[in-house]
């Protein structure tokens, strides 16, 4: 395709090297992935008990995606519907809309397909007496480090095609990438998390509470599908997230670049990023188990050394490519133009302050769930009172610390406006600026995040089969305490890009309004646009702007609401049929009986893709109803409302869940009576509550803030047009609004009244989920 002649041949060199950088980055995850597969794969069973997870994590996700391109195939419609400049570009965006949804799908398969090949090689690696710890470690490491340079090469090639394809207009066209890739990465998100916690928590409460038997015991008819679950949920939904923070803050920081400095600012969001391809790549390598040194020290020194060596690349690239006075800058405007300073230190600071904010994130995260620190060491001993105050506690933990984190994260956005000087357009571009800082560590940062669900499935599947014991079973149970940490640590940096994208996204929102008011050829101030004035009147004193902000907030809470709602009806269901299947089948207790694992596989899977609908309309409509039916101004405040309560609740929900969840295995390793104690049934408790909390809610939140913000950029320029333009119609306006709204009334009411129905059927299970986990002896270790 050829190259506009709009953009210099410099910015056409460095979007050309960006394209190249992405190429890299798929070519070098391409070389861990063949690294992982050609490790041994262990004893049949393990091979066994691992094709089981694969068949059903596998059948799960094609039958969501199945559901999920018809609502794809509506939405393609509606963006070729949206006023854009001309059907080319119109069409431009709906076909990126399609590869961004597509990239964050396949992000999320190959998350979820190669985390089920690699948990069986750690187990088998953990066998190996001298070097089972590093060689396990070195495999569940590089697994996520293949998720991550995918990550990163995919988004970095999305966006920089975008750019040497349509130049100026790519952000128009970057919209719907954008957009593609946080709706499915929502759906992902909430369809995966209402799997594994649906699994997890009915698995917790009938075997441990109720049968008293451990975790991953095969007696339990729900542990193939916890560990199917942690894989759709944890690997797929979590890599298809992080890919879409990747991608969004990358449009957004383009889109607010352009508008603010020209050319320089399309370019630079592509640069940054580009060399944290680079240092994650050395960060994966790096990482590794040494003699005497924690393994999750290990981790956080990769990600320490790969955050500096970003900083040094970044400072180059900085002053190298950019002019040492604003006045320099192409395209810039007049305001921007006039300031004094250096835009090569003011974009380095602004970078700077992205990795600085998730290096803090790292910190704050670790200090409330850490098994270290001294708030979750509270939640475990509050356990010896029983399961109130260990749930009363953990509720406490969460609220203070969302607190702080959202603080770190309010400073951050702050300081980005001190550094522009005041200029509001400026400031928009730092505060991406600083998410694309941020985001130079993602390759490592979904590395570690997915680590934590191989580890933990490894543990499974050497507790299943039965052949790892002694020293292999301790480095197992080292990695999955790793694990906790670093997938509580990731969403606590996932939930901080959230808000940065956000935010820098509302600012382009502000753009869109304001560029499209001055398109149209109506004075705002006739009489007869009284109330048209004051819809766009962006005041929070505007009552209407202030109602928006609580609608958006409410929106945050309905949402989450609605997430722990599905999560308990779908566990209610799990329940009653792990129940059911140890009361019908008592053989199952003594091993002489094999549990359906393939039925409570099943049920997940059908009530997950029933549930996730409810949220995903939620989303996407809200913004629809608010704009058409109360104006742009309200729909600024509904952004607004939903970011500040947004980042409150995810902080809340993550690290109330994760502290309850290492409050749980403290107790477990022995603290305050360990297993079979009173103590340690109040910490299952707890823990089941939190797990909706963390690996549902909670991280489905960040995508939520970003689709609204979306959604009401692409609707902006319609909602102008209908308000004020010469083409203004009231009914047609009003008529949308109530469309919207009855789609989200009825899709509430018929969440609403769902109820656990154990007789309805749920389709022929996969056999290959079904496994026979007695050993040659019958029983084998079972009783």
């Amino acid at each position: 395709m050829p190259v506009p002649e709009s953009l210099s041949s410099s910015a056409q060199g460095i979007a050309v090297a960006v394209a190249i950088i992405s190429v890299l980055a798929l070519a070098a995850a391409y070389v861990f992935r063949r690294q992982v597969l050609a490790a041994g794969e262990g004893t049949e069973r393990m091979q066994a008990i691992a094709g089981a997870v694969q068949s059903g994590a596998s059948a799960y996700l094609r039958r969501q995606f199945r559901t999920l391109a018809w609502f794809a195939v509506a939405v393609l419609i509606l963006l070729l519907a949206l006023p854009a400049d001309g059907w080319d570009l119109r069409a431009a965006r709906s076909v990126a809309f399609v590869v961004g949804a597509g990239f964050s799908s396949a992000i999320g398969y190959l998350g979820m397909s190669l985390a089920v090949r690699a948990n069986v090689r750690v187990a088998a690696a953990a066998r190996n007496a001298s070097g089972g710890r590093e060689e396990g470690m070195r495999i569940a490491f590089r697994t996520g480090g293949v998720v991550g340079m995918t990550t990163v090469g995919l988004g970095l090639l999305g966006a920089s095609v975008a750019v040497l394809a349509f130049g100026p207009d790519a952000p128009t066209v970057l919209e719907g990438f954008g957009f593609g890739a946080a709706l499915l990465a929502m759906f992902m998100r909430v369809g995966g998390g209402i799997f594994t916690k649906a699994a997890d928590v009915g698995a917790d409460l009938v075997g441990k509470i109720e049968q008293g038997i451990p975790e991953d015991d095969p007696r339990n008819p729900a542990t193939i599908a916890d560990n199917v679950g942690d894989n759709v949920g944890d690997c797929a939904g979590m890599a298809a997230d992080l890919f879409e923070s990747y991608a969004v803050t990358i449009v957004a920081a383009v889109i607010l670049g352009s508008a603010a400095i020209g050319e320089d600012g399309l370019v630079l969001p592509l640069l940054v990023p580009a060399i944290g391809a680079i240092t994650a790549a050395l960060g994966v390598v790096l990482v590794r188990a040494r003699p005497g040194v924690s393994g999750l020290t290990s981790i956080q020194n990769g990600f320490y050394l790969s955050a500096v060596v970003a900083l040094v690349g970044t400072a180059i690239a900085c002053f190298a490519f950019l002019p040492s006075r604003f006045s320099e800058l192409q395209g810039a405007s007049t305001t921007i133009a006039s300031l004094n300073g250096d835009p090569r230190l003011i974009a380095f600071a602004a970078v700077f302050l992205g990795i600085l904010l998730a290096v803090l994130i790292l910190f704050l995260t670790g200090h409330y769930t850490g098994t270290e620190g001294k708030p979750t060491r509270d939640v475990a001993g509050s356990s010896v009172t029983g399961a109130a105050t260990v749930v009363l506690s953990g509720i406490g933990l969460g609220l203070e610390s969302a607190v702080y984190t959202t603080l770190v994260i309010a400073g951050a956005v702050f300081f980005a406006f001190v550094l522009a000087g005041g200029v509001l357009a400026l400031a928009m571009f730092l505060v991406a600026l600083a998410g694309c800082g941020l985001l130079t560590t993602v390759g490592v940062i979904v590395a570690m995040d997915t680590f934590g669900p191989v580890s933990d499935n490894a543990q499974g599947i050497a507790e299943m089969s039965g052949d790892v014991d002694g020293e292999g079973a301790a480095v197992l149970t080292e990695l999955d305490a790793v694990g906790n940490t670093t997938k509580a640590v990731t969403k606590g940096i996932a939930i901080a890009t959230a808000v940065l994208a956000a935010t820098a996204l509302f600012g382009s929102y502000q753009d869109a309004v304001t560029n499209r008011i001055s398109e149209v050829a109506v004075a705002i101030a006739q009489p007869s646009a009284y109330v048209t004035s004051t819809l766009a009147d962006f005041r929070i004193s505007t009552p209407t702007t202030l109602v928006g902000v609580l609608l958006g907030a409410a929106v945050v809470f309905l949402f989450a609401g609605l997430a722990i709602n599905a999560v308990g009806r779908s566990a209610g269901a799990v329940v009653l049929e792990v129940r059911k299947q140890f009361a019908d089948h008592p053989g199952i207790m003594d091993g002489t009986e094999q549990p359906d694992h393939g039925r409570v596989v099943d049920l997940c899977t059908r009530d997950a893709l029933r549930e996730l609908a409810t949220p995903g309309l939620l989303a996407a409509f809200s913004p629809i109803a608010v704009g058409f039916g109360l104006g742009v101004a309200p729909l600024a405040g509904f952004l607004g409302g939903a970011i500040g309560a947004g980042v409150l609740m995810a902080v809340f929900l993550a690290n109330a869940g994760g502290a309850w969840d290492n409050a749980k295995k403290l107790v477990e390793d022995g603290l305050h009576g360990g297993k079979g104690s009173d103590a340690h049934a109040a910490t299952v408790i707890g823990d089941t509550v939190g797990d909706p909390f963390k690996d549902t809610a909670g991280p489905a939140i960040n995508p939520l803030i970003k689709v609204m913000n979306l959604v009401a950029l692409l609707v902006a320029p319609a909602v102008v047009t209908l308000t004020v333009g010469a083409d203004a119609n009231a009914w047609l306006r009003y008529g949308i609004a109530l469309v919207a709204v009855v789609v989200i009334v009825a899709a509430v009411v018929s969440s609403k009244v769902r109820r656990v129905d154990m007789a309805a059927p749920t389709g022929p299970a996969d056999p290959a989920t079904n496994v026979d986990l007695r050993t040659d002896q019958g029983a084998g270790r079972l009783p």
